[in-house]
């Protein structure tokens, strides 16, 4: 008795899960994001912007070294004069600005990095968005991207570049 109930039961899942799984016909797509991005109005606009801000971060760096290559040239210029004390002072005057270098060149790559997000940031969302309705425009289940690298085989996929260039009229 029991394994009969256990047989209905089991047929029953089996009946009710087979037509939607017979039903189901998902729909692959692909893309590669990178060429996207490149195609996208105002990347060139945000590259420039990044390469002005990476340039005035080098400027402030060199002109940091400039300084401590000037202390180090003056320190050694005056070294057989000073007396302990200011030698002292000029020898952590150096320390601390070679210091000083370091964490700039820290935190400016952190703030490169974020600058960077931020610039990107519409054109990333505009895409995404474009990707989305152009997925669901057209009945895909799944996009890939093989801009970055995930997609192994997309042979069976259609690649919806062209259609998310149109909805972004590129």
């Amino acid at each position: 008795m029991k394994k009969t109930l256990r047989l209905i039961a089991l047929l029953a899942i089996v009946c009710i899960t087979l037509p939607s799984l017979a039903q189901t016909n998902p729909k692959f797509g692909y893309i590669d994001s990178n060429e996207l991005i490149e195609l996208m109005p105002g990347k060139e606009t945000v590259e420039a912007q990044l390469q002005e801000y990476q340039k005035s971060l080098e400027r402030q760096i060199e002109d940091m070294i400039l300084e401590y290559q000037n202390k180090v040239q003056d320190y050694q210029a005056n070294l057989a004069t000073m007396s302990d004390i200011i030698r002292q002072t000029k020898e952590k005057e150096i320390a601390d600005l070679e210091q000083r270098i370091q964490t700039f060149q820290q935190n400016a790559e952190l703030d490169f990095q974020n600058k960077q997000a931020e610039l990107y940031n519409p054109l990333i969302e505009a895409a995404k968005n474009a990707i989305t309705e152009v997925a669901e425009e057209n009945g895909y289940t799944y996009i890939f991207d093989a801009g970055v690298g995930i997609l192994l085989y997309y042979d069976k996929g259609d690649n919806i570049l062209p259609l998310v260039r149109a909805k972004l009229g590129l």
